[in-house]
């Protein structure tokens, strides 16, 4: 059987399994590449080669740099000045993002915008008690707008200004995109805005994220955190030792207990010794009053709301597990356990314990205190459960956090590498990955965990589809049937023919791939019809870019199917809107900015 046949119909094929969506799309990815091989379309290097391709290394990157943006913090310092700037409405936080989504893509491509967004419209979303569902398909649809707002913006655009360039046209501006692009981008924005509500499901995410940038009041409400401790460290001079725990203190101050050296609770009738620290709550100066007539060194630990964390110190809940060695042993609030951890609350048998010790029982839990590095070396200990994770709330808590400086430096450079084409962008991506491990902004485990491997292998497999389609003549079969017949035609409907073929192909092919396909009958078509080759390469560029129906048209979309929980069929019914919208702008616009003679 003739190849190109035969990859229309495992093209067919591919597509009805993903619409029934009874198999796992990476499993539905491998038996294309599969099937490409068996049938004798493709050899076995060309079948599985789609798994090196330069795109998967570069998305596969992308998402490595968009992690470290998420860990340091930057998402979530970009996610508060949004909502200081739009407000907590879905329309207005959409606008927003649709817009900066749009912007960013005109400098770094569609794939590394949305890289760079997308853990951010995440946050934004779930803070804000929005379905992420409702607001990542109009990001990937903002980003490829914005890639006809400059050259840069897109690949397709150097191969159609190139293009332009050999016909004898002279090449395209680096802005003239945006005569087209900027009404493209207004129009998605206001359809996007008015009917995603309607049209996009709000499902659940693959890899939900909870919101705990509020934790730390949360926690401050549930346990009646007091406001604030003081640690009165007992010098050996202090006239206290030998003694009791002093009664005779201001009325306004209380005594929550005494912490021995070695870190125990001391008992009710303990004798003080130098070492030992007295924990005290109650008013500043009566505190420090008291302190410096029995020579104690004065430590405060702040529990407010603002202080619980920051980028040094954070705060946790955990519950005491069986076993434990804590079971047993009496703890009270401001006392100092597991290295630098402050006790703030304890919750026994389900109650609040107040300022009062506890002899702890499994099951019981605590709120801790201190350090980021104490805090995470808890998620290897079997002693305690922790309740919430402390890396998602440092993330959501702490903008701009450690490292963050890095992580922007590796982010312009790659930012640069990209605008300018110095590199290849599959390079500038890798680059960029590597550096942040080096940089020590991510770890080597941390950057495996990023990467969607479900994208990479849906990429990976369907990128032989794409060469077989192109290679086998079943695109040029396509689009020669469907322009063949009208080169004596309107030059509007030689416009439309031209959208449709090439929009149409780069749902299932990659944009990239389709318009080095469209662009030589195009121009054919042109010189037959005697139509300028301006708007014809024009009207090329913009339905390349409108990359709606499918989440395997581009990388972009495939990036946000995971966190917004999207099936299959979920792209088209938005995305025929934006296409029909983008058709009618294209031969409004095009033949009034490029005339066809």
């Amino acid at each position: 059987m003739d190849p190109a046949v035969v990859s229309l119909v495992v093209l067919g094929c591919t597509v009805a399994l993903f619409l029934w969506n009874r198999l796992p799309v990476g499993v539905v990815a491998i038996f294309t590449a599969l099937a490409l091989y068996a049938t004798g379309v493709l050899d076995v290097g060309t079948a599985l080669g789609g798994f090196g391709d330069p795109v998967v290394v570069f998305v596969a990157s992308l998402f490595v740099v968009s992690e470290a943006l998420d860990a340091t913090g930057v998402t979530t310092w970009a996610g508060q000045v949004i909502t200081e700037r739009a407000g907590t409405g879905r329309r207005a936080l959409l606008i927003a993002v649709m817009l900066l989504a749009a912007v960013l893509t005109a400098l770094v491509s569609p794939n590394g915008a949305v890289a760079a967004l997308l853990p951010m419209v995440v946050v934004i979303a779930v803070r804000n008690d929005h379905p992420p569902s409702k607001m990542l398909i109009p990001l990937a649809f903002a980003a490829h707008a914005g890639s006809l707002l400059a050259l840069t913006g897109s690949p397709v655009n150097v191969i159609v200004s190139d293009a332009a360039v050999e016909s004898g046209a002279g090449r395209f501006g680096f802005f003239e995109y945006a005569l087209v692009g900027l009404p493209l981008v207004a129009a998605t924005v206001v359809l996007c805005t008015l009917l995603g509500e309607r049209l996009l499901p709000s499902s659940a995410s693959a890899s939900p994220v909870g919101d705990l940038s509020r934790q730390a009041r949360v926690l401050s409400g549930h346990y009646a955190l007091q406001d604030g401790f003081y640690r009165l460290g007992v010098r050996p001079g202090s006239p206290l030792i030998g003694s009791s725990v002093p009664a005779d203190h201001p009325p306004g101050m209380a005594v929550l207990g005494v912490q021995r050296p070695d870190g125990a609770a001391a008992p009710p009738n303990h004798m003080i010794v130098p070492g030992d620290v007295i924990v005290v709550s109650g008013p500043a100066t009566d505190v420090l009053t008291f302190a410096e007539v029995r020579q104690l060194d004065v430590g405060l630990r702040p529990v407010s709301d603002d202080a619980l964390v920051t980028r040094e110190a954070g705060v946790v809940e955990v519950v005491v597990a069986p076993r434990s060695p804590l079971v047993g042993e009496r703890v009270f609030p401001g006392m100092v356990r597991m290295g630098e951890l402050v006790v703030l609350a304890v919750r026994h048998r389900g109650r609040e314990t107040g300022t009062s010790g506890v002899v702890v029982t499994e099951g019981d839990s605590l709120v801790l205190h201190g350090p980021w590095a104490v805090i995470d070396s808890l998620l290897d200990d079997r002693d305690v459960l922790i309740v919430d994770s402390p890396e998602t709330l440092r993330r959501q808590t702490v903008p701009l956090g450690l490292r963050s400086a890095e992580a922007l430096g590796v982010l312009v450079v790659m930012v640069v590498l990209l605008a300018t084409g110095v590199v290849p962008p599959a390079v500038a991506g890798l680059g960029a990955a590597a550096a942040m491990v080096l940089l020590r902004v991510v770890s080597p485990p941390q950057a495996y965990r990023a990467v969607s491997w479900q994208t990479v292998v849906l990429l990976g497999g369907l990128i032989p589809l794409s060469t077989a389609i192109s290679d086998s003549g079943a695109a040029d079969l396509l689009a020669g049937a469907l322009l063949g017949s009208l080169t004596d035609a309107s030059p509007y409907l030689l416009l439309l023919a031209l959208f449709l073929v090439t929009a149409a192909l780069g749902q299932v092919v990659s944009n990239t791939a389709t318009v080095l396909i469209v662009v030589p009958i195009a121009l054919a078509a042109a010189s037959d019809g005697g139509v300028a080759v301006e708007p014809v390469l024009m009207t090329v560029a913009v339905a390349g870019a409108a990359s709606f129906l499918t989440p395997i048209a581009t990388p972009a979309n495939m990036m946000i199917m995971g966190p917004g929980g999207y099936r299959f069929g979920d792209y088209w019914r938005l995305g025929a809107v934006l296409l029909v919208t983008w058709l009618v702008i294209a031969l409004v616009v095009i033949p009034v900015v490029w005339p066809f003679r």
